[in-house]
């Protein structure tokens, strides 16, 4: 699958000079999942940056060719996953479509939102993989809609044991432009973090469900 160190270094690069990502190892942050948590990534952020949304366009646009070859659609997960997937879709001249967390209530109660023809082969974008619980959503939800999911691209992922075990069981295929192991070997490289800070970044990585706790 597709990996490019530099472009891993690059991007966290960004996310930290933005505080899209934010490291608190003394101070950690509650997920709405209830997990404390010593880092906080909202990707949203590089869309206020011209500059960075385009690297992160090209970026994902390239290695999704290089991935996962020749793709009918773009689809993004929402909300975070409709603009990175949207911009990415007019980089490679693709039909866009997104998919909804839970079908309308109202109108047709659609679930996937836009139109292409059925089998077609589908590329999905997120802004960031936890344990892929909700991107794996969306890609059941396509494929029972009659779709080819070709696999799956985000910018950022936290590089869980369960995350991995996921996409597995549900034989998706994904990459990330960056990841928390490079994030972390930048952040102390460039002193946003120090070395105690780094063993505490760590450790909660191994056990994010109970840390802190």
């Amino acid at each position: 699958m597709y990996t490019n160190s530099e472009t891993e270094q690059q991007v966290a690069e960004f996310l930290l000079q933005i505080k899209a990502i934010k490291l608190q190892p003394n101070n950690p942050f509650t997920w709405a999942s209830g997990w404390k948590s010593p880092i906080y990534c909202d990707n949203r952020v590089t869309l206020s940056y011209p500059p960075i949304r385009t690297y992160i366009r090209q970026k994902l646009s390239s290695a999704i060719q290089e991935a996962f070859g020749s793709v009918g659609c773009i689809a993004g997960v929402a909300t975070a996953g409709i603009p990175q997937g949207a911009l990415v879709a007019q980089e490679l001249g693709l039909p866009f479509i997104y998919v909804r967390a839970k079908a309308k209530e109202h109108g047709r109660g659609n679930l996937i939102e836009g139109e292409i023809a059925p089998g077609q082969r589908v590329v999905v974008i997120e802004d960031l993989i936890s344990t892929g619980k909700s991107s794996l959503q969306a890609v059941d939800a396509l494929r029972e809609a009659g779709y080819t999911v070709a696999g799956l691209a985000a910018i950022f992922s936290y590089g869980f044991d369960v995350a991995e075990e996921n996409f597995k069981n549900a034989k998706c295929p994904y990459f990330t432009l960056s990841n928390y192991d490079a994030l972390i070997k930048y952040a102390e490289e460039k002193q946003y973090i120090t070395s105690a800070d780094t063993e505490i970044l760590r450790k909660w990585r191994l056990q994010p469900s109970t840390w802190g706790q």
